[in-house]
């Protein structure tokens, strides 16, 4: 037994000991390993550390870089200096592709220079120099870098600083067709004030001050307090719209110009006060274009993310909505740069890359300021939206949506009473119409008309039967009626049109069916985008994928039901009448000897389109035609008028009305050709549709006078 436990316990120190061994073994073979190591370190020859340290600048491993200078350089600078100094300079410049190739290596008793090209591009261009970098050689570590300043720039020292300026690039403007800017430079009143002529006791003004611009008193004195503000400096405060002296002498001087003047008189009353001209972006159409043209703002933090190397600074602008929004790559401009290296005095020593500043494009729009003038004069106090549009081009003379907001409001800076009061107003000023879509009522008959004739379920000779002011298919619609204000007799295609049945386009819509009434309206662009600059809301038959009842197809037929239809989109589809049955696409940006672009290739043929063109001609020359109001001996004019009834359910008797109204030149030899669709909302008890009418009558006799 005691010779088992002496073998087991010279079993257990044996094994002990070989496993001292084999740890002593492993220590000893790192140990050698990192002194290999350390060794292959050092004798790495200077064209390879070289390598090494552009590798490392590339990726801004600046610690690492640093860790490869030679013992004098590290006592010249230190590391946080040196990380400062490189990351700053190459940041700043916003450097990128460093490259650089070695074109030779210089070896001598204890010290090596290695020549070579270097490039890199910058936020100003491409930089490119040749350089030397001088390694010595020390007993322990091997080559090491000698590193000073010009290891970044060849002409750069150590007192000099690398510099960026940049030259920002001017927007560009928006014009109308004629040449009328809608967008642009303009000239605003920059209150502010000047310390050093302050009264010795402005406690009180600075009080006055903040009530007349509705600042806190604390946020005047925060500007005056700043840290380059001098007695003679001019601290800016607020911008004002600039007085027009010319308007306030003529006979319609607006309220707003009248107060703005009174303010800026009281506000010279008081001692430092100075208004200067500031230069700002303008829109001289103001609330009459606001929808169309958008404004720019000043950049938040999450522009300038989101817009991450696209050159926009802190002090940039960017379109928020609006044309201003649309063709922001177009009129931003790219902004220039210089990178240069300056002395301790800040002259210029060298300059190392300069890209010049292109100005943003100037847009010209299809748009005619005057008609766009003329449309928000007549419907300022409605909730409205109306397109105009030549029929034979598809040009866009105008955009209106009311009510409307200033523009300049959002250049000069809004009070937040005035933005609550946007927000709050029931009527929506902010709310762009001409974008979303509407029940189109009777506007949309026209294009029931087209799908049935297409199809050859509408006979336009066909009388469809007198059945009064209400009609029901049968027992099955149960208390439901289709009515309709008047009744023709015969019923037929002309009378329907001029009289505006209901009824007789309720039961076109039957004869259709649905689905060859959904393929037709597939055809002419429901439920799709429409081709055109502003993206607006698609047009659709029904809430669901297809119409689900023959109620519903009843009064799709006249434009009821689920129907809604963007007034772009239904203006384009006018246009078939004035061209033979082709829809020609809308356009907004002119082009210079732009021809017209077909949008939809005969979407009816040319004989139906004249058929129906000529049939809404007598909706107006016809003495019994719903757009009678607008008829003129020197023009030929066809039009389609569209009440839509807005209710809660089929039973709703407290629903609203839109008015619709659609009027064309029809004679394709006009000299000035116009297509005009307005919509205006809670025409009940106003007239209905009769209502637009009488507006568009305004607004055609201002833009063609009567001959």
């Amino acid at each position: 037994m005691r010779r088992g436990m002496k073998r087991g316990l010279r079993r257990f120190v044996f094994s002990v000991v070989c496993t001292l061994l084999i740890l002593m073994i492993g220590v000893a073979g790192g140990i050698l390993f990192l002194r290999l190591e350390s060794k292959k370190n050092q004798l790495k020859k200077p064209d390879v550390l070289f390598s090494d340290y552009v590798s490392n600048l590339q990726k801004a491993d600046y610690e690492s870089m640093y860790g490869m200078l030679d013992g004098q350089s590290q006592l010249n600078i230190s590391q946080e200096d040196f990380i400062a100094r490189n990351k700053k300079i190459y940041e700043g410049i916003e450097a990128e592709n460093i490259k650089a190739d070695i074109t030779g290596v210089d070896l001598k008793d204890e010290e090596a220079v290695v020549t070579y090209q270097m490039s890199l591009t910058s936020l100003a261009g491409e930089i490119s120099f040749s350089n030397q970098a001088v390694f010595k050689k020390e007993k322990k570590t091997g080559y090491k870098l000698e590193w000073n300043d010009s290891m970044i720039f060849p002409e750069l020292n150590k007192t000099d600083k690398v510099r960026v300026s940049t030259d920002e690039a001017q927007r560009g403007s928006i014009y109308d067709r004629n040449g009328l800017m809608l967008a642009g430079k303009g000239t605003a009143s920059s209150v502010g004030l000047v310390p050093g002529k302050m009264s010795e006791n402005s406690g009180p003004d600075v009080e006055k001050l903040g009530e007349l611009l509705s600042m806190s008193p604390e946020s005047i004195q925060k500007k005056l307090s700043a840290g380059w503000v001098k007695e003679d400096s001019f601290v800016p405060l607020k911008t004002l719209k600039k007085v027009d002296d010319f308007q306030l002498h003529s006979d319609q001087v607006s309220e707003e110009d009248q107060k703005n003047k009174e303010l800026q008189d009281q506000l010279l009353t008081i001692p430092g006060v100075l208004i200067t001209d500031t230069s700002v972006r303008s829109y001289p159409l103001g609330v009459k274009g606001a929808h169309l043209i958008g404004y720019v703002q000043n950049v938040t933090s999450e522009d300038l993310e989101k817009h991450k190397g696209e050159d926009y600074l802190t002090d940039s602008v960017i379109g928020k909505s609006g044309m201003e929004g649309l063709y922001e790559k177009e009129l931003k401009g790219t902004n220039g740069h210089t990178v240069s290296i300056t002395d301790a005095t800040g002259n210029s020593k060298k300059k190392l890359a300069v890209r010049p500043r292109t100005d943003g494009a100037d847009i010209t729009l299809t748009i005619d300021s005057t008609l766009q003038s003329a449309i928000y004069d007549a419907f300022s106090e409605d909730k409205s939206c109306s397109v105009a549009m030549n029929p034979h081009t598809g040009e866009i003379l105008a955009l209106v949506s009311t009510p409307s907001y200033d523009d300049n409001d959002f250049i000069l800076g809004m009070p937040s009473e005035k933005w609550d009061s946007l927000n709050n107003d029931e009527r929506k000023p902010l709310y762009n119409r001409f974008r979303q879509k509407f029940a189109p009522g009777s506007s949309f008959k026209p294009i029931t008309a087209v799908v049935g004739l297409e199809n050859g379920a509408i006979d336009p000779n066909e009388d469809y039967g007198s059945t009064g002011l209400s009609w029901r298919k049968d027992e099955s619609w149960g208390n439901y009626y289709i009515t309709t204000l008047h009744d023709s007799n015969p019923l037929n295609l002309e009378n329907a049109f001029i009289y505006s049945n209901n009824i007789y386009f309720a039961k076109a819509a039957l004869k259709i069916g649905y689905d060859d009434f959904m393929s037709g309206l597939n055809k002419l662009g429901f439920n799709q985008d429409l081709p055109f600059e502003i993206s607006v809301a698609k047009s659709q038959y029904s809430n669901s994928d297809r119409i689900e009842t023959e109620v519903q197809l009843a009064d799709s037929g006249y434009g009821q039901g689920q129907m809604l239809v963007n007034p772009i989109h239904l203006a384009a589809l006018y246009t078939m009448f004035t061209n033979g049955g082709n829809v020609i696409q809308p356009v907004l940006k002119a082009e210079p000897n732009a021809a017209p672009k077909v949008w939809l290739q005969g979407a009816c043929s040319a004989d139906n389109a004249n058929l129906v063109r000529e049939d809404l001609i007598k909706v107006v020359s016809s003495e019994h035609g719903t757009g009678h109001a607008i008829m003129r001996s020197d023009l030929n004019l066809g039009g389609k008028t569209g009440t839509a009834e807005i209710k809660a359910s089929k039973g709703d008797t407290t629903g609203t009305e839109l008015g619709w109204f659609s009027v064309f030149t029809a004679d394709p030899d006009t000299r000035t050709p116009l297509l005009l669709v307005s919509m205006v909302e809670d025409v009940k008890n106003r007239g209905g549709s009769g209502y637009v009418v009488r507006k568009d009558k305004l607004i055609l006799d201002s833009y063609i006078p009567v001959q």
